[in-house]
């Protein structure tokens, strides 16, 4: 009698917890950058004025919605690592955290998906920045959802419920939402 009083009253701490854990990606298309020239190499391209602009104010808004993501990768291209750095200094997040990978500039899905399982296992938030058209690919592989093109300096947000990081893979994401710049100009 004792026992079922007690099991009605704190539960049965046998059973598995109803709580969920839930994990964020923010998938991130650098913000528009130079043209291609004679100068420099795509690689190298840099962002122009207005997709400096476009990078602060998605870093803006995002810091305004309570975001600070436990881990930040960009491509090491040179647009996507500024793309990375304005958005990291709107949510104060410092420039040496901010950890580069070249295989989001050129290993396509499996370079995304590789940078994705390999996110420590504490980290509820992780923040990803590349390059058309591997983010579009890769947000609509990872949910399902017909993005069609990720405009510059978008986001994309993906939840996945009771997932580790070392799981993710098709179809295993909640499509959230698309935020574009041309938002908040």
């Amino acid at each position: 009698m004792l026992r079922k009083l007690a099991s009605a009253v704190f539960g049965n701490f046998t059973k598995k917890s109803n709580l969920t854990m839930k994990r964020y990606l923010y998938i991130v298309r650098h913000a528009k950058a130079e043209d291609t020239s004679s100068f420099f190499s795509d690689f190298n391209r840099e962002l122009t004025p207005s997709g400096t602009m476009d990078a602060a104010r998605m870093g803006k808004f995002l810091a305004e919605q309570g975001l600070k993501p436990d881990q930040l990768v960009s491509s090491s291209a040179t647009r996507a690592f500024q793309t990375a750095r304005l958005m990291a200094e709107q949510l104060g997040v410092l420039e040496d955290q901010i950890q580069t990978n070249r295989n989001l500039y050129d290993g396509g899905l499996k370079g995304y998906l590789n940078a994705v399982n390999n996110a420590p296992a504490n980290a509820e938030s992780v923040m990803l920045f590349g390059h058309n058209p591997d983010v579009t690919f890769f947000a609509e592989y990872l949910t399902h959802a017909n993005i069609n093109s990720m405009s510059k300096g978008s986001v994309v947000v993906v939840e996945f419920e009771d997932l580790e990081w070392v799981a993710v893979s098709a179809k295993t994401g909640e499509f959230l939402n698309y935020y574009s710049p041309k938002e908040f100009r």
